[in-house]
């Protein structure tokens, strides 16, 4: 199982979730035929995908205006548990969890390192910047 979480652009708490299975590509972008859509000006139509081999994610950047990840431009690289990467250099920012599938782990992780962000009374369920939703996939594309 995969989760990945949209964060709040300025104060890097959860906005919404997804959970995946056992799918061999998660694609993220901006046209409505990606499995997660986000609505941004700097997110490509088909900007991210996300690649599972049988024993690990990679994450692969297809979008215009790059995938970041610690600041870093990629190209492609290999997922790890707590990971976060922003689509664009100033775009939405997505946590990818691994197996757990913890949606409040980034608050966790800030109120163990006493972070002034990590108020759980601030979790957004909504997101002020981006517009999200998820392709609901028919029966008759399963096969």
């Amino acid at each position: 199982m995969i989760t990945l979480t949209l964060l709040h652009p300025s104060q890097s708490t959860p906005v919404q979730s997804w959970t995946f299975g056992p799918e061999s590509v998660i694609r993220i972008g901006r046209s409505k035929d990606n499995d997660i859509i986000i609505f941004s000006s700097v997110v490509s139509r088909n900007h991210v995908e996300l690649w599972n081999n049988g024993t690990e994610w990679e994450i692969i950047n297809f979008g215009a205006n790059g995938t970041y990840v610690d600041n870093e431009p990629i190209a492609q690289r290999q997922v790890v548990d707590g990971m976060i990467f922003r689509m664009g250099s100033s775009g939405p920012k997505i946590q990818i969890l691994l197996d757990k599938g913890d949606p409040d782990a980034v608050i966790k992780k800030q109120v163990e390192n006493g972070s002034p962000d990590a108020n759980t009374e601030q979790v957004f369920k909504e997101s002020e910047t981006y517009l999200t939703s998820r392709r609901v996939k028919s029966i008759d594309e399963d096969s």
